[in-house]
């Protein structure tokens, strides 16, 4: 296994600047933090690979696994030389500077391997979901006007062949699994490197690097154009605060096992971030638990990029395990002293006293029984958590804290490049996404709406027609966000909701879904949860059931051959669910509480339509496929609304009106 050339020594941590805050009407509305990094003016995402090769050749900045599980690092030399030979495969094919490549594959060393050669070739790149339906990527290809498309299987090949015909520009189609990597290799070793050096050097901060599409839960996706400057400004400066993540604190250098998609953005801009860092970078294609726990025990990584789901059904497995043990309440009680020993630490981070004797000792008895446990399925090492897509929520983020991880929550959207604002070290507040990411400014609109200003915040969308990004305003400009939060008065934001899913009762209510979405996500047998009430008497919703917490909840109450289409209205289940949503309603009022709710026998995924690639919900979708369920919930409603509206018609008819 490869060395590091020469161990780097420990550095020091950034000073952390507070927010500037404005405030008006008592309240904060505006928070901006400066610049940890300086901007970048000359260059190019490109440049990373080759600089790190020059700069320390024999540090391994990747790790590949090996068909027996074990991992085989990938040194900056190796990565760059790779990164060299493939390049010149895409320049001898003929693309030329400014065109597309498309990428469509799991998380896999060769997604990064060929964004990278992508760039070194002057190309832009447009991820595709490897989920995504033929019609959404026959868009995604034409829209961006992609000149050549790599896939990594099979499946997705003749998916793109099938439309194939409708996309003229569309010159190339290369497959990984049928050795895509190798032909482009032997395609190019008569292109000479100097040709590789022409491109790089064309290339600066300002231009276009790649063409990420939204979710569309609402329409079809938008190309988000991001530019090399956004990625520089999001990445030099995410190194630079998370410190104990990115930099060497100790004598384990950083690493990381990436799971999530690089078709996202949150999960790009961590594949970026770690080989500008040079920390080592791993690969985790296959989500299936069993894949991904093999994995997570070979590679040990440090820190892990994770949305709230992941870490909810790391807890939600440990209390089933310790259930099927017969210790369950053990379980409970070490969670609750992990929640008391992380709400204590960050009072003790922001001057309060530390975790007193009696909390110490419990927290030690519980440290081998329950909390190591809980970090070796993470892989043993892990001490840090990015975490981001929605809110994680204070009791889960206090319970990691308690059991030694500590989480660095962050909020954004694709047209910031990833986190517009993140967790700042040893400064939690639980509960929160954090401060500006040094270098932005986040302002609070009268509404209640969410402004972003950065460097990171994209150039603009996509116009097919123009071939060109949109300018949205200027870098001066706030970019509106859509998403409903507050500024406390240190400069923390709390997300409460989209401005479009905002609730608005019969009786004139303001409902934000979100929480109460999110809460009930948490509890191990929901799976997915849509808040229903826009012009309706009262707050309802709609469930699905989790695939792993209902196999565990029919093992503990002896419903193992029961049918789903039966399960769903046993007493016993709907009695464990009711549970959940009398605890989500605990955050809410009572005008904004779940008053009625259906457990639904089939499940939201992508494949029916009802979640985006990014699983969030398509609400239209759901209330269009569910609209049967959700008139049953408003019945009893209707049918006295109905009944009042008879006796008013009687009493008219009887008076002669």
């Amino acid at each position: 296994m490869p060395q590091r050339s020469a161990p780097p020594a420990p550095t020091p941590e950034p000073a952390l600047t507070p927010p500037e805050l404005r405030a008006s009407g008592g309240r904060t509305r505006q928070a901006a933090v400066p610049p940890l990094a300086p901007p970048v003016t000359r260059g190019s995402l490109a440049d990373i690979p080759f600089d790190n090769a020059a700069q320390a050749p024999a540090d391994p900045v990747l790790s590949r696994v090996n068909p027996d599980g074990s991992w085989r690092d990938i040194t900056a030399a190796a990565f760059a030389a790779e990164v060299l030979a493939c390049a010149k495969g895409l320049i001898a094919h003929g693309l030329r500077p400014g065109d597309r490549l498309a990428i469509m594959a799991r998380t896999t060393y060769e997604w990064t391997l060929f964004d990278f050669a992508a760039w070194a070739a002057g190309l832009v790149t447009v991820p595709v979901y490897p989920t995504s339906s033929q019609a959404q990527t026959h868009w995604i290809l034409r829209d961006s006007g992609a000149a050549a498309c790599v896939v990594e299987s099979v499946e997705q090949s003749r998916l793109v062949s099938a439309v194939r015909r409708e996309l003229p520009g569309l010159a190339h189609l290369w497959q990984f699994d049928a050795g895509a990597v190798a032909k482009l290799d032997a395609a190019g070793r008569a292109i000479p490197d100097e040709e590789v050096a022409r491109r790089r050097a064309g290339l600066g901060p300002g231009d276009l690097a790649t063409i990420v599409y939204t979710s569309g839960t609402t329409g079809r996706p938008k190309g988000c154009a991001l530019t090399h400057a956004n990625f520089f400004a999001e990445v030099d400066n995410a190194i630079e605060l998370l410190h104990p993540v990115f930099k060497t604190v100790s004598d384990e250098p950083a690493a990381t096992l990436l799971f999530l998609p690089l078709s996202h953005v949150f999960g790009r801009m961590i594949a970026v971030g770690c080989l500008r860092a040079r920390v080592r970078l791993g690969h985790a294609p296959s989500l299936r638990t069993e894949d991904l726990l093999a994995g997570l025990a070979g590679f040990r990584p440090t820190f892990l990029l994770a949305i709230p789901y992941v870490l909810e059904k790391v807890y939600n497995s440990g209390r089933a395990t310790a259930e099927q043990m017969g210790r369950a309440g053990a379980f409970d009680r070490a969670a609750g002293v992990a929640r008391r020993y992380g709400v204590a630490l960050e009072e003790a981070r922001r001057g309060g006293s530390r975790p007193g004797p009696v909390l110490r000792a419990a927290h030690a008895l519980y440290e081998p029984l329950v909390y190591r446990r809980i970090r070796d399925a993470l892989g043993g090492k892990v001490r840090y958590v990015i975490c981001g897509g929605s809110p994680l929520g204070r009791r889960l983020a206090a319970f990691y804290a308690g059991a030694g991880i500590e989480i660095f929550e962050g909020y954004g959207l694709t047209e910031t490049t990833a986190a517009a604002t993140v967790t700042p070290p040893l400064r939690p507040r639980l509960g929160t996404v954090g401060w500006p990411l040094p270098g932005s400014a986040v302002r609070i609109a009268e509404d209640g709406e969410v402004l972003l200003r950065g460097g990171q915040v994209f150039s603009g969308y996509w116009d097919a027609q123009l071939g060109r990004a949109v300018p949205e305003g200027g870098p001066e400009a706030w970019y509106a966000t859509g998403d409903l939060g507050a500024l406390d008065d240190e400069g923390y934001l709390t997300i409460t909701g989209r401005k479009k899913e905002l609730i608005v009762t019969s009786g004139g209510k303001n409902v934000a879904p979100a929480p109460l979405e999110d809460r009930l996500r948490a509890h191990p047998l929901v799976g997915q949860c849509m808040v229903i009430g826009d012009n309706r008497p009262y707050v309802t919703a709609l469930l699905t059931l989790d695939p792993d917490g209902l196999a565990h909840w029919r093992r503990m109450a002896s419903r193992q051959g029961v049918p789903l289409r039966r399960l769903v209205t046993d007493e016993l289940l709907l009695a464990e669910v009711k549970r959940a949503v009398d605890d989500a309603n605990e955050l809410v009022s009572r005008a904004e509480s779940i008053r009625r709710f259906a457990v639904l026998p089939v499940s939201f995924t992508e494949e029916s339509g009802h979640l985006t690639p990014s699983l969030k919900l398509r609400r239209a979708v759901v209330a269009r496929d569910f609209a049967e369920e959700i008139e049953a919930l408003y019945a009893a409603e209707n049918a006295k609304n109905a009944k009042i509206a008879k006796s008013a018609d009687d009493i008219e008819n009887n008076a002669g009106i």
